[in-house]
């Protein structure tokens, strides 16, 4: 069994890493070796931003992957090709004449950065959950825009008046500080 450690929280600090903790994991120590592990993974301190910091290490890793890709496709085409043609060639099999031939290809730093600036794309997954995102923010907006009423001023303009509970104002602040 596993020996358990105290460590004291603010009371609403507690209270929101509980409410997180029941929809990540079925135990708060596994929950919080999840948020360990993610920070320690992607190399990032709990005090940064991740707007744009997250996405550029996205899009550099991407980069980095592109280009690995890249040389092992040239390795393949380069390398294995002409050895597997050679050896089709010793066993008498027809070798076409596109894989039996050798050239070396000279590339400038124009068309290597060329073929290693691939188009961004984005994996499935991320844009459903972005789809999600935007489905549940639209959904926000539409009930706030509900609860945005006229009122005729007898004395000088017109205004709108806005009739959200408290809570529901820090809750739409809290959803878009979070994106």
């Amino acid at each position: 069994m596993d020996n358990f450690y105290t460590i004291r929280f603010k009371r609403n600090t507690a209270k929101r890493f509980k409410s997180f903790s029941k929809k990540v994991s079925k135990s708060y120590s596994d929950t919080m070796e999840l948020i360990i592990n993610f920070f320690e993974w992607h190399g990032f301190m709990p005090s940064d931003r991740f707007g744009k910091s997250l996405l550029q290490e996205i899009i550099k890793n991407r980069k980095r992957t592109d280009a690995n890709i890249a040389i092992l496709k040239d390795i393949e085409k380069s390398q294995t090709g002409p050895t597997n043609a050679m050896l089709l060639s010793l066993f008498e099999e027809n070798v076409t004449e596109e894989a039996s031939e050798l050239v070396e290809r000279k590339y400038d730093k124009k068309q290597l950065k060329e073929s290693i600036e691939i188009e961004t794309t984005i994996p499935k997954i991320r844009y459903d959950r972005l789809q999600d995102k935007m489905t549940a923010i639209q959904e926000d907006f539409s009930y706030v825009l509900e609860n945005v009423k006229i009122v005729k001023s007898n004395f000088g303009k017109n205004y709108l008046k806005l009739e959200l509970t408290e809570e529901e104002l820090v809750k739409f602040k809290r959803t878009l500080k979070n994106l």
